[in-house]
């Protein structure tokens, strides 16, 4: 993922998920929220919960090669915040990836109408 496609300030994170709309699996929440940009942006948070330093390096990986492989599939101007939940370990990573999928395409069916 490019910097330009990265939400890093914490002012963005509180600001997305204090003013965005919220979808939520068994696996993580993604808020969402209209940016003035003519991209679209990620955020990643995964907290102690999930587990050590390791692991949550390991599920970032993961998040961000979701999010590549599934690019065609985002709204350019919105950001997305995606806080990982503590059941995200006990998944297998092929669910992972179809929860995702059904959630972006979720938002994309709410944004549209």
């Amino acid at each position: 993922m490019k910097k330009k496609f990265i939400v890093k300030e914490h002012v963005d994170f509180t600001n997305i998920i204090n003013k965005g709309k919220y979808y939520k699996n068994s696996y993580f929440v993604i808020y969402t929220l209209k940016n003035d940009l003519d991209h679209y942006r990620f955020g990643i948070s995964v907290g102690k919960k999930v587990g050590n330093a390791v692991i949550r390096n390991k599920v970032k990986r993961q998040m961000r090669m979701i999010i590549d492989n599934y690019k065609k599939n985002y709204q350019n101007g919105m950001d997305y915040i995606i806080i990982i939940r503590s059941n995200y370990t006990n998944a297998v990573f092929s669910e992972i990836k179809i929860s995702f999928e059904n959630t972006i395409n979720k938002i994309n069916r709410y944004k549209e109408n």
